[in-house]
């Protein structure tokens, strides 16, 4: 990747660890779900470092993607296939032989999971289980990551930030697929993988944002298109707490946790990976931010009560990630809100989205190196 202009005007809450390019140059790695938001920032820095990337997924479901966008598969081994389609995936992992695999394919939406329940379960559980199974008939395989999510959590909506080992559970289609994801996962270690040596762990990340999301029902999206067309953005439930984060800090916990995975047997759990406690916070707040940042736009505040239930107050408690890993939130949240418009706004001005994205990664480990 090369080396692009800083964000100015920007100061990092804390220093980070960060991936080893050394290590992840010339590894064989399986990315799952690369023409999603996440998973299209993802293989972009897995190439930069030398990877050598086989990834999996669906057609992009939004129109524009970043993935088409920053023209992701012209870097990696693209392939285009639903996970649920086993002997599909079967024959890919056979074929790659894959010494890394980072899980991120997924039904990634509250929302659509009322819609469609049971492509929510298929996808998420079945078709985690399905890249699993092919997995555990690969020799080559040392390291896996499953990505799922803050709402695997019985979420009692309470004020305490939930731990690793709280009870797990999923009022939604969604955060009760993801649940079942982490139970596949436990069982597929305890059952195949632990006896092989290779060390799966999951991932529970909360709200990401950053340039180049177009998802339906997320805020900045919707923001954007709103503003961008000079439209009023409809918020339905303004006071709703998550933990925000710009992509890059997941993205970096996954690649750090997965370099942990590969040396160190004890890896093999689930981590909470997210801001810092304070830095959570309402939708209204978040809208509030992102408006001064893109410098326009109107919005119509609900009440709450539009539409199918959604966690209205969840935090994480990332304490292990800090102190096993040296994983810690980089930008404070108004920082990640401003480098996530700017993005939207330097895009609009005839900037590329894979420039874009490499100075935002350039930028995240500058910061992240810095001493917080």
């Amino acid at each position: 990747m090369k080396s692009l202009a800083t964000n100015p005007g920007l100061n990092p809450a804390h220093s980070t660890a960060l991936p080893n390019a050394d290590f992840w140059s010339g590894k064989h790695v399986l990315l799952t779900g690369h023409t999603g938001f996440k998973g299209a920032w993802l293989a972009q820095w897995l190439v930069s470092m030398g990877a050598k990337v086989t990834a999996i997924a669906l057609k992009p479901n939004t129109e524009p993607n970043v993935f088409a966008l920053a023209k992701v598969s012209s870097h990696l081994a693209h392939h285009e296939l639903d996970i649920c389609d086993m002997s599909h995936v079967a024959t890919i992992v056979k074929q790659v032989q894959p010494e890394i695999v980072l899980h991120l394919a997924a039904q990634a939406l509250v929302r659509e999971s009322y819609s469609d329940p049971l492509r929510t379960f298929s996808v998420n559980v079945m078709g985690t289980a399905n890249v699993l199974d092919a997995l555990r008939h690969c020799d080559s395989v040392r390291s896996i990551v499953v990505v799922t999510t803050d709402k695997v959590y019985a979420n009692q909506e309470w004020i305490w930030p939930y731990r690793e080992t709280d009870r797990l559970g999923g009022h939604d289609p969604y955060s009760a697929s993801k649940t079942g994801t982490e139970i596949v996962v436990a069982s597929y270690r305890s059952s195949f993988f632990a006896a092989k040596g290779v060390t799966v762990a999951t991932a529970r990340a909360g709200n990401v944002i950053g340039g180049g999301d177009w998802s339906a029902d997320r805020i900045i999206p919707d923001a954007v298109r709103a503003w961008s067309a000079n439209e009023t953005l409809q918020v339905r439930r303004p006071q709703a707490v998550r933990p925000w984060q710009h992509v890059i800090e997941p993205l970096c916990a996954y690649l750090v946790l997965a370099e942990r995975a590969w040396s160190d047997a004890t890896a093999a759990k689930a981590w909470n990976f997210g801001p810092q406690t304070h830095e959570a916070a309402t939708v209204r707040e978040v809208v509030g931010i992102a408006q001064a940042a893109f410098g326009q736009g109107r919005v119509q505040w609900g009440d709450g009560k539009d539409g199918p239930h959604e966690a209205g107050l969840l935090m994480l408690d990332t304490s292990l990630a800090k102190s096993q890993l040296g994983v810690q939130s980089v930008f404070p949240l108004k920082d990640a809100i401003g480098m996530t418009m700017r993005w939207y706004r330097d895009l609009q001005a005839g900037q590329t989205a894979a420039k874009l994205c490499e100075r935002d990664i350039a930028y995240f480990i500058k910061q992240a190196s810095a001493v917080g």
